[in-house]
């Protein structure tokens, strides 16, 4: 049979990631998707620690204020729209109340500071090279808030902009978790209000300059998360409605190759156990007074037990208390 479509091939990466490992996402919204689809699957993850950022100067102003463990006080929010917020977060941390908005933030931090201490793995999605710059003090922001477009300044980042800003951060990074290991990507969302060229001269400036990230730090890989759209995925079929977002078939497609590349054969098979628990816990009985009904919850609670014991590490607090709720009112 004739194969009507190119695939992408992607090598057996040597590290292999599994449910006891800590995972930090940063990054565009395609960090958000594989995000949830790890914490589907009970992986410890921690996605987008400041929120969704999408270009390169403002991710690494990220770990920098990770790493730092920066506390933001008054100076470091501003307040328009009736919100008060940070130029370094995105809308989620605002606030009308700026004492809780600081609170949010600062927790934030704080806990987030740990995870990447800790994390066996960094993943990084890199979503445009447009950078927006505030009028009054020059700095990159990660979310420009609404507020007047006059207020800010729109370039795009070279090549030896995002690389050098990406290999400090990398450096410092380094030395605060060495053990820790960085898988890039470039968001398979393209960015079209610059156009069809534009969007494709951003996302080339993202591929070379991750390219020459991996020449210099071992410690790196690279998914190749926007080749896949392009090449695999290529059909309308697999965006949203917008025509520029993917959609939810295609987020399950992208990990699946990536758990191709990055997850042992125990490692998916252990998925396959969760993801039944997890399923179950959702499955909404047609005859919840019914004898087979109470034997389903005593089965899967008895499922949970034993893997409880035999992955202590995973947490099931959740749907084990779900099957323990229904026991209660139906036995």
């Amino acid at each position: 049979m004739r194969d009507f479509r190119t695939i992408v091939d992607i090598p057996q990466s040597e590290n292999k990631i599994n449910h006891r490992q800590g995972i930090v996402l940063m990054g565009s919204c395609f960090s958000d998707s594989i995000g949830r689809k790890l914490a589907d699957y009970k992986f410890p993850v921690d996605i987008n620690p400041l929120g969704v950022i999408y270009n390169p100067a403002s991710i690494s102003s990220s770990i920098e204020i990770l790493v730092d463990k920066k506390i933001f006080t008054e100076e470091d929010v501003s307040f328009a729209n009736e919100r008060w917020f940070s130029f370094y977060h995105h809308s989620d941390f605002s606030n009308r109340d700026k004492d809780k908005c600081l609170d949010l933030i600062n927790f934030g931090i704080s806990a987030s500071h740990d995870n990447l201490k800790t994390a066996d793995y960094l993943f990084i999605t890199l979503g445009t090279s447009w950078v927006f710059k505030l009028q009054k003090n020059n700095r990159v922001v990660s979310n420009c808030h609404k507020l007047p477009a006059y207020e800010f300044s729109r370039h795009r980042l070279s090549v030896e902009d995002i690389s050098s800003t990406l290999q400090f951060s990398l450096a410092r990074l380094h030395k605060f978790n060495p053990s820790l290991k960085v898988i890039f990507t470039v968001s398979p969302i393209r960015h079209w209000k610059d156009g069809a060229h534009g969007n494709q001269l951003s996302k080339a400036a993202l591929l070379l300059a991750v390219e020459r990230i991996l020449e210099m730090n071992p410690y790196c890989s690279y998914f190749p998360s926007y080749e896949i759209m392009m090449d695999e995925l290529r059909d309308y079929r697999f965006y949203d409605a917008d025509m520029l977002h993917i959609s939810p078939v295609a987020v399950d497609y992208f990990f699946d190759r990536f758990a191709d590349c990055y997850f042992s054969s125990e490692t998916k098979y252990l998925n396959q156990t969760i993801e039944k628990i997890v399923k179950a816990s959702k499955h909404r009985a047609f005859n919840p007074n019914s004898d087979s009904y109470i034997k389903f919850l005593k089965s899967k609670l008895k499922d949970i037990e034993v893997l409880e014991k035999k992955h202590p590490h995973l947490n099931l607090i959740a749907e084990k208390e779900y099957f323990e709720e229904e026991m209660k009112k139906y036995s």
